[in-house]
C-alpha cells in the first residue's frame, strides 16, 4: 500500500508541475474565465456539494468531533454564498503575475527590474473546513500556481464534490485539470510524500490544529507557510472608550469561537477594571463564557471566574473560555502579549493616539489592530477576496497570505549590447 501511495503522489506532483508551467504563462483573461467557468459550476452543484457535506457531519458527530471542528466542518447555505461571493472578489482583483516594478538604469546602461512571478506548485494540507478547497484552488489559479489539496478524512466527500465542479471550470476554459488536484486518498501516508516532494512542490500551506502545522513544519523538505496557534489579544487600555470596548470585546470572543482570530486572552488595565469587568462578565455569562482571571480580575468578579493558571496564558481555547488578566499599563500589556502571544492577531481599545501607535509599534505580530476586533483578521475582511492561511512567520508572507503571498519576484535586466566591462 505505502508504495501505491508514493506512485500516486509521485503522479500528482508530476501533474502539478506540468499544469504550472501552463498556468505560468496563462493571461489574466483565461484565469479568470476558468474562476468564472468554477463559479456557475459551483452554483449549479450547490446541492450536492451541500448534500455532501451532509454526510460529513454525520459521520463526524458519530466519531464525537468537538464542537470546534465541527464548526469549522459545517457548509451551510450561507457559508455557501460566502465561499461563492469570496471567489467573485478574487476574479474581480488585479492579476498581479507579470507586474514590473523598480525600473532603473544602471551606469552600464542595463535597466534593471523586478518582475512578479508565480510560485509554483503549492501544497496545502488542512482539516475540516470545505470552503478552504475553493477559497485555496481560486487564489492558486489567479496568481499563477498549480495546487495539490489535500484536506482531512472529516471532509472528504465535501471536498471531492467541491473538486468535480473546479475540474467542469477548468475544462470550460481550457486549462489542465491537474492546474487544481484533490487528494482521493485519507491515508495519512500521502501527507509524508507532499511534504517531502520537493521535486515537484515549490512550497506548503498547513491549515488546522497545532499537532498538524508542528509535524508538517518539523518534517517538510518544503518551505512552510504557516501559523502554529492563535493566541489574540484584545487590551482595554485607560482611556477607551468602554462602550466601544464592550461589543469589541464580546465580538472578538463569541462571534466564532473555532477560529484562529479569536479573542482568547482579554487584558484590562487597572483603571477601568472595576468599571469595565462587571459589564462584560455579564455578556460573556449571557453566551456561557467560562472566565478565567488573575487574582484581581477574582477580587472584582468573585467566583463568576475561575483562577488562572500560567498556561492559561498561552492557551488557544477554541471555545467558549477566555483568560482575563489586569494589567498597569501598556507596558505590561505589550510585554505580555509578546511574551504569551502567538503573533497572530492583537487589538488595543484606546482613545489615545500616541499610544495607541505605541502599541502599534511595539507589538511583534502578523496583525495588529486599533479599536477594532481581532475578527478582522482575514483575507476576505483585508480585500484580499479570500486567504490561503495565515502567517505568523517574517519570511516569506507576513497574515492572511492572498494572491500576492503566492507569489515571488525575479530580477530582469533589458539591454541594447552592453557587455560588462
Amino acid at each position: 500500500m505505502q508504495e501505491s501511495i508514493q506512485q500516486y503522489m509521485q503522479t500528482v506532483g508530476q501533474q502539478a508541475r506540468q499544469a504550472s508551467r501552463v498556468l505560468a504563462r496563462a493571461s489574466t483573461e483565461i484565469k479568470n474565465n476558468a474562476l468564472s467557468a468554477i463559479y456557475t459550476a459551483l452554483q449549479n452543484s450547490q446541492a450536492d456539494i451541500l448534500a455532501a457535506n451532509q454526510v460529513d457531519m454525520q459521520r463526524a458527530h458519530q466519531n464525537n468531533l468537538d464542537s470546534a471542528l465541527l464548526d469549522r466542518l459545517e457548509l451551510t447555505p450561507a457559508r455557501f454564498a460566502a465561499m461563492l461571493d469570496g471567489l467573485k472578489d478574487v476574479i474581480s482583483l488585479k492579476d498581479p503575475i507579470g507586474e514590473i516594478t523598480d525600473m532603473a538604469f544602471r551606469p552600464s546602461g542595463i535597466q534593471l527590474g523586478k518582475m512578479r512571478v508565480p510560485l509554483g506548485v503549492v501544497g496545502m494540507i488542512y482539516e475540516s473546513r470545505p470552503n478552504v478547497t475553493i477559497e485555496a484552488a481560486s487564489l492558486a489559479l489567479k496568481s499563477g500556481n498549480a495546487i495539490i489539496l489535500r484536506g482531512g478524512s472529516e471532509a472528504i466527500e465535501s471536498n471531492k464534490a467541491i473538486a468535480i465542479a473546479v475540474q467542469h471550470g477548468l475544462s470550460v476554459a481550457g486549462l489542465p485539470q491537474a492546474a487544481v488536484q484533490v487528494i482521493q486518498t485519507a491515508d495519512r501516508a500521502a501527507v509524508g510524500q507532499l511534504i517531502t516532494m520537493s521535486e515537484y512542490v515549490d512550497v506548503i500551506v498547513p491549515r488546522g490544529g497545532k499537532s498538524l502545522i508542528e509535524r508538517i513544519s518539523n518534517d517538510a523538505r518544503v518551505p512552510v507557510i504557516k501559523h502554529l496557534d492563535g493566541n489574540c489579544h484584545v487590551y482595554v487600555e485607560a482611556q477607551a472608550d468602554l462602550q466601544k470596548a464592550l461589543p469589541i470585546a464580546l465580538n472578538a470572543k463569541t462571534h466564532r469561537y473555532g477560529v484562529c482570530n479569536a479573542m482568547e486572552t482579554l487584558l484590562v488595565d487597572e483603571k477601568v477594571a472595576a468599571e469595565f469587568l462587571p459589564l462584560v462578565a455579564e455578556l460573556y455569562a449571557e453566551k456561557q463564557v467560562e472566565l478565567r482571571g488573575c487574582p484581581q480580575v477574582r477580587a472584582i468578579l468573585g467566583d463568576r471566574v475561575v483562577t488562572a493558571s500560567e498556561e492559561d496564558w498561552y492557551e488557544e481555547y477554541l471555545g467558549p473560555i477566555l483568560a482575563v488578566k489586569i494589567v498597569s499599563g501598556i507596558e505590561e500589556a505589550i510585554e505580555h502579549i509578546n511574551k504569551y502571544g502567538s503573533h497572530h492577531t492583537d487589538s488595543i481599545i484606546t482613545g489615545n493616539y500616541s499610544l495607541a501607535r505605541e502599541f502599534l509599534a511595539a507589538v511583534d505580530s502578523s496583525s495588529v489592530m486599533i479599536n477594532a476586533s481581532t475578527r478582522f483578521a482575514d483575507g476576505f475582511e483585508y480585500g484580499l477576496g479570500a486567504e490561503i492561511g495565515i502567517s505568523t512567520d517574517k519570511i516569506h508572507a507576513r497574515g492572511p497570505v492572498g494572491l500576492e503571498g503566492l507569489t515571488s519576484q525575479k530580477w530582469i535586466v533589458f539591454g541594447d549590447g552592453q557587455i560588462r566591462q
